[in-house]
């Protein structure tokens, strides 16, 4: 049998952390939050998923020693142009309450979502897909690191609906499912996502490059 590998994930997202060790659980893996290690949040200056995730996937390698993964994804919605893209977290500019990092997410996810349907208000087509790239890395100047990229589509509603998930789950409506990703149960959530379609290409990945 493999010894566990210990995966440090390089985001401070509570969600994250739950619906990413839900979809490694298959995998000997202790998938550990980069702020239980004293970690900081990198920077995330570059214009694509794939470059930011890098990014982050270093520096959380770096910082701890050993390896890292790490998710860069964001809605992107057809008739922006792609927007808000890799600036989906922090799409619309509003002051944060002192207090608890969830609170304070949940003020900023309503203000993203506001702001997007501001500038959607009177488009028609509203075509838009969830985008995960994953990275991870054996350490950090690992010269072959595995990247994989997961696209979920779908519909902007004009109104939310649904109390679950979290960001523009609300207002992210799956044709194919007949639910926005906030009515979805987690179970079904986990298995059609964004991140469940970039998980499912890591774990192959993480199989035959790393013998998991």
């Amino acid at each position: 049998m493999n010894p566990r590998l210990r995966l440090v994930l390089a985001s401070n997202n509570a969600g994250k952390l739950a619906e990413l060790r839900a979809l490694f659980a298959a995998l000997p893996l202790d998938l550990v939050a980069q702020p239980s290690l004293g970690v900081a949040e990198a920077e995330e200056p570059h214009a694509t998923f794939i470059e930011n995730a890098l990014a982050k996937a270093r520096h959380a390698a770096r910082a701890t020693g050993g390896a890292a993964l790490a998710d860069d994804s964001g809605l992107c919605v057809d008739a922006l142009g792609g927007a808000p893209g890799v600036i989906s977290a922090h799409y619309a500019a509003v002051e944060l309450p002192p207090g608890e990092r969830e609170a304070q997410r949940a003020v900023q996810d309503a203000a993203n979502n506001a702001r997007l349907l501001q500038r959607l208000d009177g488009v028609p087509a509203r075509r838009a897909s969830f985008v995960c790239t994953l990275v991870a890395l054996r350490a950090a100047d690992d010269p072959q690191p595995l990247v994989a990229t997961g696209r979920w589509w779908g519909e902007i509603l004009a109104s939310p609906r649904g109390s679950g998930g979290f960001g523009y789950d609300p207002l992210m409506y799956i044709p194919a499912l007949g639910l926005t990703v906030a009515e979805l149960p987690r179970e079904l959530k986990n298995a059609h996502s964004h991140r469940a379609l970039a998980c499912q290409q890591m774990l192959a990945l993480m199989r035959e490059a790393w013998g998991l």
